[in-house]
């Protein structure tokens, strides 16, 4: 990758900083980026709710949201892991781990994956969720792969942890709350949108996300909308 874009990706996140911003629409910006900045198949994102369970929040396709789904169900995967622990946790063959995380590992081998990174979101001792990047090739991402990864999931950290809200604990609750509760009514605008037009729920996120930045307008406030049907796309 060129020094050039890597600067604009890390500018591009590090924007959201200084300014009221979409956290759902900054998350799966973030999955997409680390998904072509490293070269890996898809990324996912979890983060931790109030009460400390983890919750499915971003994912760069809608197959690898459902994979992240199934990790949470099951208490299965390496994602979990990583949150519990705060440590990276790399399978650079999961067939190694079909005996670890049976319905993981056959959901992933369905998809196509073949290995998976899992990156702690973390601040400090604080750790806020997990990052998953998964690949179609067995093997370990390079040293300088996973620093970089590191590097994005910290600069999302760091945007979830904002230093008007790091010293008061509550308001960051409050604001990762407000993120996954926004997360349930836009899965349920991307189900009104795929049986309203027939397409699969991928395109209707993308369908979504692309109308709501064109108005310049929250994904969760334009789901909305749709649920209660004052608006169509």
């Amino acid at each position: 990758m060129s020094e050039h874009r890597l600067a604009e990706v890390f500018v591009e996140l590090a924007d959201t900083l200084v300014a009221d911003f979409d956290l759902i629409d900054f998350l799966h910006r973030l999955t997409v980026r680390c998904a072509g900045l490293l070269d890996v198949a898809a990324a996912g994102l979890l983060l931790a709710d109030q009460r400390g369970a983890l919750r499915v929040v971003a994912a760069s396709t809608e197959e690898t949201r459902l994979l992240e789904v199934l990790q949470l169900q099951t208490d299965e995967g390496p994602c979990p892991e990583c949150f519990h622990t705060g440590q990276p946790v790399t399978v650079v063959d999961l067939a190694d781990a079909a005996d670890q995380w049976p319905r993981f590992v056959t959901e992933a081998h369905r998809i196509g994956f073949a290995s998976v990174h899992a990156l702690p979101m973390r601040l400090r001792t604080e750790v806020v969720g997990a990052l998953n990047l998964f690949d179609t090739r067995p093997g370990r991402l390079s040293p300088r792969t996973i620093q970089l990864g590191q590097a994005l999931a910290d600069v999302a950290t760091i945007g979830l942890l904002q230093a008007r809200t790091i010293s008061q604990s509550s308001m960051l609750a409050e604001q990762l709350q407000a993120a996954l509760n926004s997360r349930v009514i836009i899965e349920q605008a991307k189900g009104v949108i795929a049986e309203r037009h027939q397409i699969d729920m991928e395109q209707a996120f993308l369908r979504l996300r692309a109308t709501a930045r064109a108005g310049s307008r929250r994904l969760s406030d334009l789901s909305r909308a749709i649920v209660d049907g004052s608006e169509l796309v």
